[in-house]
């Protein structure tokens, strides 16, 4: 009942005066560009005033509105194709094409999603929330238009200097250069992802915009291109070689994108709402891949998130005028969140063991592994959005001795699979991988969940794959991960908070491929793997109140599974209920059932989990029941097998 109250009253906020009366991208264009800056603030605004009252990401949204004003203006979309790069900065985007009234919902159970979706509006070209996909999705819609006949189709990539660090964004441009297609990249340059950029890409942008001598050329020069069709048929190619040449002449690295066969527009000011609306109207005229490069500023507009954008990138709930972030404080102490024990926990292992290092494709705030970075900078590393780096580049350092804890989100892990496969595990490298967000990890919905890790891991040889049900496991099976000899090695643990205010813990080796037993019991056994175990010992005790008594096992290595404890449970209970924050496909409950059969065991194996389907977006404790494996789903599965008694025989 509370749910459907928070979710029907969730705070709607009024738009201003223009922007009320923009449903869509045909009533933005009723308006003269001389009201592109009103509509600007007022969208800015809007955005302030809902996410500071219904959270989500803020800073990215922010430092693009004149840029989504000025495309929307620009351009007939949806004809005319956009592709948000991850989809942080299409809040905007949303509110202009058709879902301003729905925008109160937005990351909400049951809402509109926080990424764009193609199954949401036609004004959503691609799906996101991974990066780096926009240049080789446009170039996908760009040539299928080319084999269509629809020349005059535009298609336009919006991405960030961030994601543009990672391979695939290069793998789209190479591509693209030869295609000779209708594309064109907006590079949206305020050298932030989430935490600052790093490369030498970085320091590439930053030559460009610091350059006088080519800033004071650069608005000859599109100019000169923007009057290309009154200068003849020949004109084009000569005005090419002036423009390569001043460019070569007053920018030594100037040849970055134009040795990929793009046309190198800028940079422009990505503020200036009217001078972006003219000049991606003036690029829509010119033939072939162009890239125009704007300079912003993430959290623009918000004084706050302009200084610090990292905490403002989804800051939750907060006091538009004050700035204050709105946060609960507990009268008792509170267990951590499973990241910082992490970070906590490298910075002490690295103390007693100079051989480790840190290592993070674009997350060390969302990690926690900016603890190490601060404490130890030599010895922790941030290699730009480029999973598939990180782990190769982790395999390098494990073939000198070193033990690099690779820490990467469950989702993002699988950008890296083959890595994983062919550089870490066939070579025997150890490797620790530290996973992040595993299980289903909330509002940021299908894209982020971390539901397929332990079935595409626990299929590779080589690798050890756990999963601690607590915070001192979770240090535990880091000390384990760090001795000789161990391996490849993967450590996964879920979004947000342990159980343990006490929760730091002496380290002890664990026996590797050895889980535990909880409680023994009757009728039936609960096997259960991770934090999830948490909601089994929660289960239990509501159960052995009504007089049901099952026995708890905490398995804590997926492979090697435990075999002796599996021939206890087996030899023992009837009736087994697997328990696990993955895909059932392929799981915890699949490598149950296959030790079962492969030993001639017979029981009545139920599996509680992430069911075969894509999960959408909402709280934790929300998709944990509608997947049905929080405590009531556990509680209810009981009931169904087990047989009420007044007394606990085999209790432990």
């Amino acid at each position: 009942m509370y749910l459907v109250f928070y979710h029907k009253f969730r705070m709607q906020v009024k738009a201003g005066p223009l922007l009320s009366k923009i449903n869509y991208p045909a009533d933005l264009k009723q308006y003269s560009e001389s009201d592109l800056e009103q509509i600007s603030q007022e969208l800015r605004q809007y955005i302030i005033d809902l996410v500071s009252v219904n959270g989500g990401h803020f800073a990215s949204s922010l430092g693009v509105v004149e840029l989504t004003v000025a495309l929307h203006y620009a351009l007939n979309t949806p004809y005319d194709k956009l592709v948000w790069d991850v989809g942080h900065q299409a809040y905007g985007h949303k509110i202009l094409t058709g879902r301003r009234d729905q925008f109160h919902t937005n990351r909400v159970y049951k809402g509109i999603s926080g990424f764009p979706k193609i199954s949401e509006s036609e004004y959503d070209t691609f799906g996101v929330g991974h990066s780096s996909t926009s240049i080789s999705a446009a170039l996908g819609m760009a040539v299928a238009s080319q084999l269509k006949g629809e020349t005059d189709r535009q298609h336009v990539a919006i991405i960030g200097d961030g994601a543009m660090t990672a391979g695939l964004a290069f793998e789209g441009l190479n591509h693209a250069g030869i295609e000779n297609s209708n594309v064109l990249v907006i590079l949206n340059d305020n050298c932030m992802s989430i935490d600052p950029n790093v490369g030498a890409l970085k320091e590439y942008l930053t030559s460009i915009t610091i350059s006088k001598s080519y800033n004071r050329f650069r608005d000859d020069i599109s100019h000169v291109l923007a009057g290309l069709s009154k200068l003849g048929p020949n004109a084009h190619k000569y005005v090419k070689k002036i423009e390569k040449s001043i460019k070569g002449t007053l920018l030594k690295q100037s040849n970055l994108f134009e040795a990929l066969n793009f046309r190198y527009f800028g940079p422009v000011d990505g503020h200036d709402v009217k001078r972006l609306a003219q000049t991606i109207k003036d690029l829509s005229a010119i033939p072939g891949p162009k890239l125009l490069h704007c300079i912003t500023v993430k959290g623009k507009g918000f004084a706050l998130a302009e200084k610090d954008q990292t905490v403002w990138h989804s800051p939750g709930l907060f006091d538009k005028i004050t700035g204050e972030i709105k946060k609960s404080v507990p009268d008792k102490p509170q267990p951590p969140k499973y990241q910082d024990v992490f970070g906590h926990t490298m910075v002490e292992l690295a103390e007693a063991n100079d051989k480790i290092v840190g290592i993070t494709p674009a997350m060390p705030s969302g990690s926690s592994l900016n603890i190490m970075m601060k404490a130890m900078p030599k010895r922790a590393f941030d290699v730009g959005i480029a999973e598939q780096h990180a782990v190769t580049f982790s395999a390098g350092l494990a073939t000198q001795g070193l033990v690099p804890f690779c820490n990467i989100y469950s989702s993002f892990m699988q950008r890296a699979y083959d890595q994983v496969i062919h550089d870490v595990a066939i070579q025997k490298l150890n490797v620790v991988f530290c996973l992040d967000r595993a299980g289903l990890a909330g509002a940021d919905g299908a894209t982020h969940h971390g539901a397929y890790d332990i079935a595409y891991m626990r299929c590779i040889p080589n690798l050890v794959v756990s999963s601690p049900m607590n915070e001192e496991e979770l240090r535990n099976l880091m000390f384990t991960a760090q001795q000789e000899n161990v391996g490849p090695f993967v450590i996964r643990y879920p979004r947000g908070n342990g159980v343990m205010p006490d929760w730091k813990r002496p380290f002890k080796a664990l026996e590797i491929g050895k889980g535990r037993k909880i409680c023994d019991g009757e009728d039936v056994a609960l096997l259960t793997i991770g934090h999830v175990g948490n909601f089994a010992v929660e289960a239990r005790a509501e159960l052995n109140s009504e007089g049901f008594y099952p026995a708890h096992y905490d398995l804590r290595f997926v492979k090697p599974l435990d075999e002796a404890l599996l021939h206890e449970v087996f030899a023992k209970y009837k009736h087994v209920i697997t328990v696990e924050d993955g895909s059932l496909p392929g799981g915890v409950g699949s490598a149950v059932l296959e030790f079962m059969a492969d030993h001639g065991y017979s029981a009545n194996v139920i599996r509680l989990g992430i069911p075969d389907q894509f999960i959408e977006h909402g709280e934790q404790a929300e998709l944990w029941a509608e997947c049905g494996y929080d405590k009531n789903a556990i509680i209810e599965a009981v009931r169904k097998v087990a047989v009420k008694r007044t007394t606990n025989t085999m209790a432990g």
